[in-house]
């Protein structure tokens, strides 16, 4: 009977313990909330975007006079009385938009009290770019304050920071995305005068409903700048977090003194920055038990060096720890012990390069393009010791654009699937990762002349930097019959030491005594040119110009 009490106890323990860890898991199974600034700005109305709405293509548009003008009438509360506008008089170049921004343009300047005068000689410019110093005069006069009286332009920055507006300060180019996070920045700032922000006076006149605000007090994680690292992620306290490249192998791969280190991440309920998006944030359970945010797949960390806000001590500790950028900067390194350090795109995948390929020319095309999809990330902040000038990009005889690494063509492997993965790694010998620290090319030989290959044209000649060679049918009568402002359009294409690539046969090649004395390669007795409108590796807009400039197959080209 002691015995079953005993096994009675010990099943109502287990029973408990049971029930706790039930409890325990149904609080990390709260879903994940988290929105990025842009999101908010869409659920209040205040970013509307055109077309399929707030896409990655719209919010990385230069943002324009007119989308300025709009955002003023928006937080005034006027948007819909400057829509409904029928005055016939408006500036000398309103006709260039839509009717409906032509009556936002008529009620501007029917009001100029508004600040929105134009430019000078009756004009509104409504597509010329504005500044982040032009975007915050707008929003300090949405909350009262008058150009003039409360603060001159010049000292735009300084009054703004006085009164709560920073974040967008550094930026260069101002974006549509900019507008998400300056004006939700604006939303809550009181008006000139009284402690009703401008959130609240927008909800009083009925234009923003308060339970649409209520995210406004959540917890927000935010970008930094340094001149060394650019832009970079903290969290609300404005300490700095990183990421590991032992990640990318295993997710587990800090353990014991690493943790005391480096302290894991973790949160909810919070805004991220209009350059991130909210779905790139997610939550893992460690080995260990415990709950940790990642971005991207990679777990994020602080660093127990970091003492202040604005501390970056952590980045590039060991070559293996980093500061978080925007879309992780395009690229990130990832490490394996077999590999070293090797270049992942930003959700970790390795990225690689074909030994075959040389400077400026992709040598993959067709059905290895099915197995080798090509990379392309438009804009390259790489980790630190990464220099962001070796990275290019490379537009295909196709249109397709790929990101290059010292000019070489980089791809993913069809059979990665996931974060860590590396099964291209020395596919065919041919195929390899990238140690930025050790990687100087290929050891395909980059010849003066050599081929490269695309879907639309099939193989054609280009010179040692990728850039498409010309023939013009009408030397088949006179070589000489590009001459004056031809030449200026299609420059000729000369190298006394000519090499070419073994698919090639050297004595196709010769040289050309031109008129003027001026020496031309040529090919199969056709002189070579470039196309003036060719800019890049990969372009090929001279193809048919004119129904007589074609570049050269070489199986094609019949001697001339």
């Amino acid at each position: 009977m002691g015995n079953f009490k005993k096994v009675l106890v010990s099943s109502l323990v287990l029973l408990g313990l049971m029930a706790g860890v039930t409890a325990l898991s149904a609080v990390a199974a709260e879903p994940l909330k988290v929105k990025s600034e842009t999101d908010i700005a869409g659920d209040i109305g205040i970013l509307q975007g055109e077309g399929n709405g707030l896409t990655a293509e719209y919010l990385n548009k230069p943002t324009i006079r007119l989308q300025a003008a709009v955002m003023s009438l928006r937080l005034k509360g006027l948007e819909a009385e400057a829509l409904a506008f029928t005055g016939t008089t408006s500036f000398k170049d309103a006709s260039g938009v839509s009717k409906e921004n032509q009556a936002i343009l008529g009620y501007l300047k029917a009001h100029p009290d508004l600040g929105w005068q134009g430019t000078g000689d009756d004009k509104f410019e409504p597509l010329a770019g504005i500044t982040a110093q032009q975007y915050y005069k707008v929003l300090l006069e949405s909350l009262g304050y008058t150009q003039g009286t409360d603060f001159e332009y010049a000292n735009v920055f300084t009054f703004a920071g006085k009164n709560g507006l920073s974040k967008i300060a550094n930026v260069k180019q101002f974006k549509n995305l900019h507008i998400a996070t300056a004006t939700i920045e604006a939303l809550k700032v009181p008006i000139k005068g009284t402690a009703k922000t401008l959130g609240a006076d927008l909800t009083d006149k009925g234009k923003i409903s308060a339970a649409k605000l209520e995210v406004l007090a959540n917890a927000e994680l935010s970008l930094k700048q340094s001149d060394t690292l650019g832009s970079y992620l903290t969290d609300s306290k404005g300490m700095t977090l990183y990421y590991f490249t032992k990640d990318a192998a295993d997710v587990n791969s800090c353990v014991g003194q690493c943790l005391t280190n480096w302290p894991i991440f973790n949160g909810n309920n919070f805004t991220v920055p209009a350059e991130f998006s909210a779905a790139d944030f997610k939550v893992f359970v460690r080995a260990d038990g415990k709950e940790q945010l990642t971005y991207k797949g990679w777990p994020l960390y602080y660093f127990v060096k970091d003492q202040k806000a604005g501390d970056t001590t952590g980045d590039n500790v060991g070559k293996v720890w980093f500061v978080i950028k925007p879309s992780n900067g395009g690229v990130a390194l990832g490490t394996k012990t077999d590999l070293g350090n090797y270049l992942t795109d930003a959700n970790g995948m390795a990225l690689y390069y074909y030994d075959k390929d040389t400077k400026g020319v992709s040598n993959c095309s067709g059905k290895c393009l099915e197995k080798w999809p090509l990379f392309y990330a438009p804009n390259i902040a790489p980790p630190t010791e990464v220099n962001s000038a070796d990275f290019g990009t490379l537009i295909r005889a196709d249109g397709k654009m790929q990101t290059t690494y010292k000019g070489f063509p980089l791809y993913y492997w069809v059979d990665d699937k996931k974060m860590g993965d590396t099964l291209g790694q020395d596919v065919g010998k041919v195929w390899y990762v990238i140690d930025p620290a050790k990687f100087s090319g290929t050891k395909a030989a980059n010849t003066s002349v050599k081929t490269s290959k695309s879907d639309a044209l099939g193989t054609y000649l280009v010179d040692q930097n990728g850039m498409a060679l010309y023939l013009f049918t009408k030397d088949k009568a006179d070589p000489n019959s590009c001459v004056g402002q031809c030449l200026v359009n299609w420059p000729i294409f000369y190298d006394a030491n000519l090499t070419v690539s073994t698919d090639l046969t050297s004595s196709d090649f010769g040289t050309l005594t031109r008129n003027d004395g001026t020496k031309q390669s040529t090919y199969k007795g056709w002189p070579l040119y470039y196309w003036i409108k060719d800019h890049n590796p990969g372009d090929t807009t001279g193809q048919n110009v004119g129904k007589v400039w074609f570049v050269l197959d070489p199986a094609q080209t019949t001697a001339r």
